[in-house]
């Protein structure tokens, strides 16, 4: 089982390389779109805690 996580993981790694490659502007997008929702996601626990401080 441990051979299949291995060549997912491989196969997973070159779509990405192939659609950087192909595509950068969207592969550009699509970190700027993790990239927000993260910071978007830490905010939002600040919020949260910041609520329950005051």
């Amino acid at each position: 089982m441990k051979w299949v996580k291995k060549i997912l993981f491989v196969l997973v790694v070159l779509f990405a390389g192939y659609y950087l490659i192909t595509r950068p502007e969207d592969a550009a997008d699509a970190v700027r779109g993790v990239f927000l929702w993260v910071a978007g996601a830490v905010t939002a626990v600040f919020r949260f805690f910041t609520s329950l401080a005051g």
